[in-house]
């Protein structure tokens, strides 16, 4: 089936938007092709150096054979438990690429810092320029030049798309990007978010909530809410750079580990030593971007993602803009109810047909190009199987023709809602993006008087100080990326929730984040231009009415627009967020990176 009008029109505009840069791009990647071994372009002294390490195989087929040479770049780290089961994939990578006739080496690692461990705290101000730390830390293990392709071990927040931006670096390289899964289930997500809004109330003791958040998070694998990390996954493989149907397997399984086996030998079979080339750099592509779009709004992704795709699709030399989602928001379902959109997690989402259900609906609603190239050398529709273990081997059957739970996934022609999960709002304030899956039907407009904040802990000692009695649209801004790095806000949820649920209106305004966890408060986030850059958030007082629309993507403040404009933006000393847990090293971030609506990035387009 071909797609339908608006994703086709915003697909051409995106691809004559995007001619000039995009073949700059493409001519780019053409000239780095070889069809010979890229070690075998180096000095002697420099391949030795390269295999030095090796055992004797390997050392053997690197010096004098003709095999591709797979590069692993891993975000393993024993702290974060959606990366902790990248221990043990090298070996089973390097296992499979000599069984393949080719070779595999850990080309380097890249840093991954956990959000969850740095909300509302001032690691949290690094957490937006890890992925460009990423991103670089991948270009620098890449750039030995003793690779053939590459598989990319990643899961969380900042670390696929800065994995992915650094890819596209290389991308005359074929690209596998190897999943871990996610957790088993643990506390239901409805408790947890009970006991944190008594916690906040001061109804419970701290041991209480740490409890119940060790049962939330309690074991290897990623957050099983759908957050940034899963809805990185689920790009992945909509984008083709994952092998079908791999995405939410659990960790620790012989099929996961199996699937991990055959990502090798995908990566391997499609380098240009073969006849199936196939460089990530020609698999993302505008309607791959247009794919991975559809695919977080007919899912209610993360927030982060109205950046981060913008950043990765740049690295590719495509423009991507706020206008392009907004456009695609308004004619893509929301088919899947996810905490925190709804109550069940991404293993109930998988156990009612997960990636495979999703793909075939959006496939058959003319939502997705299914001409497209993905790892696999087939187009989306070779997405539509799922990998088993059959007579103790790795085989692939057809995935689910339809949903097991209507309650977690949906046809798209019984949506959740019309229309996609998120939304872009527009008015005298700015620019915003709102997480409206995530809001009950009655509080998609919310109208209440500005309580304005220049910290979250600002807002956190009026709450228990009980200052915030009233209808309150609180106002954070000075988070943005000039600011401060643009932290996520999320610990502020419990308290703004708590307001809600004594029946006020309570809305969110700020330059800063909420991330994928954003919660029942509605919220306009990633406000630009932002405050540190003078934008209209910096002239909002306390006591101006806002109103904030989901329904007809607006965002004002209700005051009289000669007087709102010639106020005076508001300042602030920021020097306290320029020292301290590593801040110091990011002031030349913070200076040139770009606007929220750009992708916040410190990289210029391709």
């Amino acid at each position: 089936m071909s797609v339908t009008s608006t994703v086709s029109a915003v697909t051409e505009r995106l691809i004559a938007r995007s001619g000039p840069t995009r073949r700059r791009y493409l001519d780019r990647i053409e000239a780095a092709q070889a069809n010979r071994p890229a070690r075998k372009s180096l000095g002697c002294a420099n391949i030795a150096h390269g295999f030095a390490a090796c055992g004797t195989h390997d050392k053997a087929a690197l010096r004098s054979g003709d095999g591709p040479n797979l590069a692993i770049v891993t975000a393993y780290n024993d702290m974060l438990s959606a990366h902790q089961p990248f221990e043990r994939y090298p070996e089973l990578i390097r296992e499979a690429a000599r069984a393949a006739g080719g070779t595999a080496q850990v080309a380097g690692g890249v840093p991954a810092m956990c959000d969850g461990v740095t909300q509302g705290e001032a690691g949290m101000e690094l957490s937006l320029f890890s992925r460009e730390v990423i991103a670089l830390s991948t270009a620098i293990a890449l750039s030995h030049q003793m690779f053939d392709a590459a598989v990319y071990l990643g899961v969380c927040d900042k670390i696929v798309p800065g994995l992915v931006i650094g890819a596209l670096s290389f991308g005359h390289l074929p690209a596998v990007f190897v999943p871990a899964g996610p957790m088993p289930s643990g506390m239901n997500n409805d408790e947890k978010g009970r006991i944190r809004q008594a916690y906040a109330e001061g109804k419970v003791s701290r041991d209480e909530l740490l409890d119940a958040e060790a049962k939330s998070y309690h074991s290897p694998g990623t957050c099983t809410f759908y957050g940034t990390a899963n809805s990185n996954q689920m790009l992945m493989e909509i984008m083709g750079l994952h092998l079908p149907g791999t995405t939410f397997l659990n960790p620790g399984t012989e099929l996961r580990d199996e699937v991990t086996r055959a990502a090798a030998r995908q990566a391997l079979s499609i380098t240009a030593l073969g006849n199936r080339y196939t460089p990530i750099g020609k698999i993302y592509d505008e309607k791959s971007v247009v794919n991975g779009v559809v695919g977080l709004l007919a899912t209610g992704g993360s927030t982060n993602h109205t950046m981060h795709l913008i950043a990765m699709a740049a690295a590719a030399g495509i423009v991507l803009t706020w206008d392009d989602l907004a456009e695609l928001s308004k004619v893509v379902p929301l088919l899947a109810r996810v905490y925190p959109n709804g109550h069940d997690d991404v293993n109930h989402f998988q156990s009612a047909g997960g990636m495979g259900v999703l793909i075939r609906e959006l496939l058959q609603a003319g939502l997705l190009h299914k001409d497209v190239t993905t790892v696999m050398g087939t187009g989306l529709d070779g997405y539509l199987s799922a990998p088993v273990i059959e007579n103790g081997s790795l085989a692939w059957r057809e995935a689910p023709r339809a949903t097991a739970n209507p309650k977690v996934l949906r046809g798209a022609a019984e949506p959740f809602q019309d229309t996609g999960g998120l939304a872009v709002l527009k008015g005298n304030i700015g620019t915003a993006v709102i997480k409206s899956s995530a809001i009950p039907a009655d509080r998609h407009v919310v109208e209440a008087p500005a309580k304005v904040f220049h910290s979250q802990e600002e807002l956190k000692a009026a709450f228990k100080a009980g200052e915030l009695n009233g209808n309150v649209i609180a106002v954070v801004r000075f988070q943005g990326p000039k600011a401060n790095g643009m932290p996520e806000l999320h610990s502020l949820t419990p308290s703004l929730s708590v307001l809600q649920n004594r029946g006020l209106v309570v809305g969110l305004v700020t330059d800063g984040r909420m991330s994928g966890a954003s919660g029942k408060v509605p919220a306009a986030i990633h406000v630009t231009p932002e405050a540190a850059d003078g934008g209209p958030i910096a002239r909002i007082r306390n006591g101006d009415m806002i109103r904030i629309d989901a329904v007809n993507g607006t965002l004002e403040v209700l005051v009289d627009q000669a007087e709102f404009a010639a106020r005076p933006p508001a300042t602030t000393d920021l020097s306290a967020n320029e020292t301290g847990v590593g801040r110091e090293l990011f002031s030349a971030f913070r200076r040139i990176v770009g606007r929220a609506d750009q992708g916040a990035s410190i990289f210029e387009v391709a």
